[in-house]
């Protein structure tokens, strides 16, 4: 199988192609500004084609590239809340426009596409668990543009959905639940305050002596480990049985549940038992601020995402296994082992 990714240098296109040169037969190629965190694959002989540019840019490449594979996974886009608050139309831009040119070259040429969609189109969506095929997509007003990543996301889900019913687009869509582990973000990303949420409590901790709790850290998310992650999302490339086709999967770990107080609390405690971090996580302290100070008044945040995963164990055998203390002190060593 032959497998083209944009945005291949990201987090999950970077381990995505590790998993796939390493566990699989298949082929990658791809797509990306930098190469910083592929350098060591690039050499594999499975490995066909790296072109650093701007798929802003490369059209006539992308369809050449999409002509000649055999599935498209379309990782390329902002995911950091500090970007899609700052840098709407440019969010708007990446996440729905390049894409949807990148989905209608798939129609053209007749390939499946893999696309990201977020757990963040379930917006304030009520109820305890959060159903691919059931729960309602609710957002907030206009004047909060965080949620014009969530729109972007969720226009694509139901535009791909539409290719797929008329012009029959084979197509799978996942949805990640804050995934976790090296190369989520770079230190000089939590310097600038713009890493997401894990990275930024390690940098801070470590450079700062403290973690910044906004709005009391009550919040609610479900935190997956980017191993388990990928094994779900070689599920669905693999396709067994054809049971990927057509389907939206949440790939999250629902007992990986917490506030971020208490994720805050937990990290500070495995960097405890780490030599290298050991001193500054014992004296780290937690204090407060709010939403309106860290982030702005175009800010508005969810309370609680937990994902059912339910359908992708049914469909494909897939479920999560590492517990959150876990993920975090492997997250937290990783940055120990490779700390610049």
């Amino acid at each position: 199988m032959r497998i083209f990714i944009p945005g291949i240098n990201g987090f999950i296109g970077s381990h995505v192609t590790e998993a796939i040169l390493n566990r699989t037969d298949w082929t990658v190629s791809g797509i990306d500004l930098f190469s910083s965190n592929i350098e060591d694959l690039l050499g594999n002989d499975r490995f066909r084609t790296f072109r650093q540019g701007d798929i802003f840019k490369e059209d006539d490449w992308l369809d050449e590239q999409i002509a000649e594979c055999d599935v498209v996974l379309s990782l390329a886009g902002i995911a950091k809340p500090a970007y899609y608050l700052k840098k709407p139309l440019w969010t708007f831009e990446l996440d729905f426009e390049q894409n949807l040119k990148i989905v209608r070259m798939c129609v053209k040429n007749r390939k499946r596409i893999i696309f990201p969609s977020t757990s963040e189109v379930y917006g304030l969506s009520d109820g305890n668990e959060l159903l691919e095929d059931e729960s309602r997509l609710v957002t907030g007003p206009i004047p909060k543009t965080r949620w014009i990543y969530s729109c972007s996301k969720q226009m694509m889900d139901r535009l791909i959905f539409a290719y797929g019913q008329e012009e029959n687009l084979q197509f799978s869509i996942f949805r990640p639940f804050n995934w976790v582990g090296p190369r989520l973000d770079t230190f000089e990303d939590a310097k600038a305050k713009t890493a997401r949420v894990v990275t930024q409590m390690i940098y801070d901790i470590i450079h700062r002596g403290e973690i910044t709790l906004v709005d009391g850290g009550k919040q609610r998310r479900s935190f997956t480990w980017i191993g388990d992650a990928i094994d779900g999302l070689l599920a669905i490339i693999a396709n067994e049985g054809g049971n990927a086709d057509g389907e939206i999967f949440n790939i999250g770990n629902p007992a990986n549940n917490c506030s971020i107080k208490e994720l805050a609390v937990m990290l500070r405690d495995e960097m405890k038992r780490i030599p290298a971090f050991a001193g500054t996580a014992a004296r780290a302290r937690l204090t407060d601020t709010t939403a309106i100070e860290h982030y702005g008044k175009t800010y508005e945040d969810m309370n609680n995402r937990v994902p059912s995963v339910d359908k992708i164990e049914r469909l494909l055998g897939w479920k999560p296994s590492t517990p959150i203390r876990d993920l975090l002190r492997m997250t937290a060593e990783w940055h120990a082992a490779n700390a610049p």
